[in-house]
């Protein structure tokens, strides 16, 4: 039983923990990208479409990174090249992406395909209590805990990411130096783009493999409220995710065993819990100060 709870509570954490890396990179260059939600939805609709005319999981994961890269691509011209705000780029972004997976997606509503395939590997698997969770899992899991050990190595270990602290610390220094702000950033929001789009597709081909207008349910919005929590580190992002999933499994069990409370409190209490926890870790560091990028949201053009 314990087993079975820790593999939904990691199902459920896996599109959170993808996104929320993606926007975490995105933020340390000092890029604010609001339209994760966007992205999510239309990688999620893309992938599924590639995914049952291809009868490819791999090349709907792949769609599914490509349409968030491709609106990354967009938000980054706006807001990198052409020093547009941020906040208004992001909210427009998701707009645009909740569109145009409602006009991709018109066409598979409600069609179901295989989920994505597990990992088997005979003896491991049946270990109990830990078999299936650690080698049952399918592809998107294990990327998902892989990119968060390689993202913080990036970071912390690498030339290429104290160079992306740097800009988002203080791009004018930075640009000072020599170094490509604009450049540095761009990448920053490509990469976060297609981590989106990469959850997204998680979404529509392992987690609940069909697809159905919106079905992200906000969850691009707990990938950046996610980032705030960890601030702004790979591990905590993971801990994060872990305790929204968490409180997914939690509401859907207490619906299960109908203990009386309306259903609508229930399916809240995942986003309360996060709402609860960002205010805790607020009044935490009142004293403190903020840990997060000190450039972050601010423009950046050469001349000024």
């Amino acid at each position: 039983m314990i087993q079975m709870v820790l593999v939904t509570v990691l199902t459920a954490a896996t599109p959170l923990i993808i996104a929320a890396l993606g926007e975490l990179v995105t933020e340390r260059a000092g890029v604010l990208n609001l339209g994760v939600e966007g992205m999510m939805v239309c990688g999620a609709a893309l992938g599924f479409a590639v995914a049952v005319e291809t009868g490819s999981t791999l090349l709907g994961a792949l769609a599914g990174a490509g349409a968030g890269l491709g609106l990354a691509a967009v938000f980054g011209l706006l807001t990198v090249g052409l020093a547009a705000n941020q906040v208004a780029s992001g909210l427009a972004l998701t707009i645009l992406g909740l569109g145009l997976s409602g006009l991709v997606g018109a066409g598979y509503v409600g069609q179901k395909r295989e989920p994505a395939p597990h990992l088997h590997v005979p003896g491991l698997s049946e270990i109990p209590g830990v078999g299936r969770l650690l080698f049952g899992q399918d592809a998107f899991v294990y990327a998902g805990l892989g990119l968060a050990v390689g993202v913080s190595w990036f970071l912390w270990r690498t030339r290429a990411g104290l160079i992306l602290r740097a800009v988002g610390d203080d791009h004018v220094a930075t640009h000072a130096l020599g170094l490509p702000v604009r450049g540095v950033r761009f990448l920053a929001v490509l990469f976060g783009g297609a981590c989106a789009g990469l959850a997204g597709s998680y979404l529509s081909l392992a987690y609940t493999p069909f697809w159905a207008p919106a079905m992200t349910a906000g969850r691009g919005w707990i990938a950046l409220a996610l980032v705030v929590f960890a601030s702004w580190r790979p591990g905590r992002v993971v801990a994060g995710a872990a305790l929204f999933g968490g409180a997914t499994v939690l509401q859907l069990h207490a619906q299960a065993a109908s203990i009386g409370l309306p259903g609508q409190l229930l399916s809240a209490l995942p986003y309360v819990a996060t709402i609860l926890a960002l205010v805790l870790l607020s009044l935490g560091r009142r004293q403190g100060g903020s840990s997060a990028p000190a450039a972050l949201g601010r423009d950046f053009t050469p001349h000024r």
